[in-house]
């Protein structure tokens, strides 16, 4: 469905609070899902699932190729929804029951062999993104459709980010102590029940998002054009094509991070208690980050504010490498940094692909909103993936063995996730933003000729 171009009463509608908060409660929900694969998924099915680090790496990669077909496709469905409550809020709703159930069923280990065990992962692992994409598209695509105005969506995705930065500290901080709680020493049953009883918490959070936002960015045009069209439209969208490469490379940073920092303490520092204190600073200072993002943009243009956090996370995994395990200080103060560093790269990236979908629309004549959206979100789940088969690879052919002592080698490659691996991948992004065209100049010069054109 093709939305309309900007009027002046939407650009000047200014959001309520309960409004952002009732959004973000959209991406609280998500986190409690989200976070624990980020943290925790690969450190599950090597030590508590039972299969092998590489097994998993390519379970990951593999599994993900299913979102080359579904987010798109989601997206697609997405703009041609057409109801009462609007063409994305619906989906917050639909989509409760599949991602609990697929949840759970995620973190349930059954009772058969490894191959059965295998063929399980792989089946409830693809169920979880796919009922994942089918509420998750949706509500990335509304923030497209609740104002049009730029600097509104920094502000709305900043609370959006500081939401989902808060629901990842609390399943940071909770998932091992509930894990505890509710198995009682059987770490099967308590992943089990921690998902059902995550599960409880999203259906609410999500059903709040719903019966809280509005969409505001109304169809111009009631027949739908082609998906084709959708798509060439997107693969001749420069400023989104360059944001495609950038969220990848970003979530390979972010994801290596975050993942190896459970194996970091387990079997580098020695101090598995940790984990959750050092998974929780991470989390507030990304939240903190993603806080501030709206004070920065008002003194730094975006793409500008991007490259000079990226750098800053460049340097600071370089010199994660040179920390001693037993220097703990130092360990959370560089982590808790490049937290405070990463935390703005979501608010400002996906304020970015809403503007982009506003060049589509000036450029082409045609908007689909969650098209762009959701080939946004295959671009942070392919990141995830290619992350995931990189740790599994890696650990795998230097020797990984779940629950023992790991050897020189093995200790080395963990502590390479954690430093200069992503030191890499975050140096390769600030290419993809020199790149990037859409400065605040321009964006603002798009929102006229947007208003001027609906005006004609």
């Amino acid at each position: 469905m093709i939305e309309s171009s900007i009027d002046k009463k939407d650009n000047n509608q200014q959001l309520s609070l309960k409004e952002k908060i009732g959004y973000a409660c959209g991406d609280v929900a998500s986190n409690f899902y989200w976070r624990v694969f980020d943290v925790f998924l690969f450190i599950f099915y090597t030590d508590v699932f039972g299969l092998s680090a590489a097994a998993v790496g390519t379970m990951m990669l593999v599994t993900r190729m299913v979102d080359a077909f579904s987010d798109p496709l989601m997206g697609a469905l997405a703009d041609r929804t057409k109801t009462k409550w609007g063409k994305f809020r619906p989906y917050l709703l639909w989509g409760i029951i599949p991602i609990v159930a697929a949840g759970v069923l995620t973190f349930t280990v059954p009772d058969t062999s490894d191959s059965g065990k295998l063929a399980w992962a792989y089946g409830t692992y693809i169920f979880m993104m796919l009922a994942y994409t089918f509420i998750n598209v949706p509500y990335g695509a509304l923030m497209g459709v609740i104002t049009s105005d730029s600097n509104q969506r920094t502000t709305l995705t900043s609370f959006r980010f500081i939401g989902a930065f808060s629901g990842g500290t609390l399943v940071a901080y909770l998932t091992p102590e509930c894990v505890a709680y509710f198995g009682q020493g059987n770490e099967v049953l308590g992943w089990q029940l921690t998902m059902v009883c995550y599960g409880a918490v999203a259906a609410m959070l999500f059903a709040t998002t719903f019966f809280t936002t509005k969409e505001r960015v109304q169809p111009i045009q009631t027949t739908p054009t082609p998906v084709k069209q959708d798509l060439a439209d997107l693969l001749t969208n420069k400023p989104w094509i360059i944001l495609f490469a950038l969220a990848l490379i970003i979530m390979l940073t972010i994801t290596l991070r975050g993942s190896s920092g459970t194996f970091y303490f387990k079997y580098f520092v020695g101090r598995e208690d940790l984990i959750g204190a050092f998974s929780t600073a991470y989390m507030l200072s990304l939240m903190v980050g993603a806080a501030l993002t709206p004070i920065m943009v008002k003194y730094i243009d975006k793409k500008q504010l991007l490259l000079i956090l990226m750098l800053a996370v460049t340097v600071l995994s370089v010199g994660f490498f040179f920390i001693p395990a037993d220097n703990l200080a130092l360990i959370f103060i560089i982590q808790i940094l490049i937290g405070l560093c990463l935390g703005p790269k979501s608010p400002l990236v996906f304020s970015m692909y809403a503007d982009t979908a506003d060049y589509s629309e000036l450029k082409n004549g045609r908007r689909a909103t969650a098209m762009i959206f959701s080939a946004a979100a295959f671009s942070q789940k392919l990141g995830g993936a290619l992350a995931g088969a990189m740790m599994g690879w890696l650990l795998g052919s230097l020797g990984y063995i779940a629950n023992q002592q790991q050897s020189a080698d093995s200790q080395l490659g963990i502590v390479l996730l954690m430093s200069l691996v992503p030191a890499v991948f975050s140096f390769l992004s600030v290419f993809f933003i020199w790149r990037y065209p859409l400065n605040k100049e321009k964006v603002d010069h798009i929102q006229q000729q947007l208003i001027i054109k609906k005006a004609n």
